[in-house]
């Protein structure tokens, strides 16, 4: 994967966590109302949409796919600073760059965000994120926690 997709492949991860965020919702619920084509359209669009704000693009996206309000608030109440949305963005587009043969990066994107590892990695009051990247990793591979 060339170095353009890769970051095409990072912004599209951090747009996915920002409307998680922005909508209360679990990450799984982005990115399987966007479906396997709508993720496809928004890497091909990338190039363009870096140039916009993440709020207008997310905006987009919420009335272009009738993405409705949540209630997985894993902000609120938290008593230290969190990870920006491009810290977890670049956290998931490493371990789908890890985890997928080549020209299956899509269909990998999905699988873990539909995993129990992305609502673990999005919970801030759980410090999952924090983890080593690999060890995350590993434990998505296996489908639980090592221990």
């Amino acid at each position: 994967m060339t170095t353009v997709k890769k970051d095409d492949l990072f912004y599209v991860c951090s747009l996915i966590e920002f409307t998680g965020r922005k909508t209360k919702n679990r990450r799984k619920v982005i990115v399987n109302a966007l479906g396997e084509q709508g993720i496809a359209k928004q890497l091909q669009d990338a190039p363009v949409n870096h140039c916009l704000s993440f709020d207008q693009v997310s905006e987009e996206l919420i009335n272009a796919y009738h993405i409705k309000a949540g209630d997985f608030d894993t902000i609120s109440g938290c008593s230290y600073k969190i990870p920006s949305f491009t810290s977890i963005g670049k956290l998931y587009c490493y371990m789908i760059l890890d985890c997928t043969k080549t020209g299956q990066e899509i269909k990998e994107l999905i699988k873990i965000f539909n995993s129990f590892i992305s609502d673990e990695i999005s919970n801030f009051r759980t410090g999952v994120y924090y983890e080593n990247p690999s060890y995350l990793e590993h434990s998505y591979l296996e489908g639980h926690f090592l221990d």
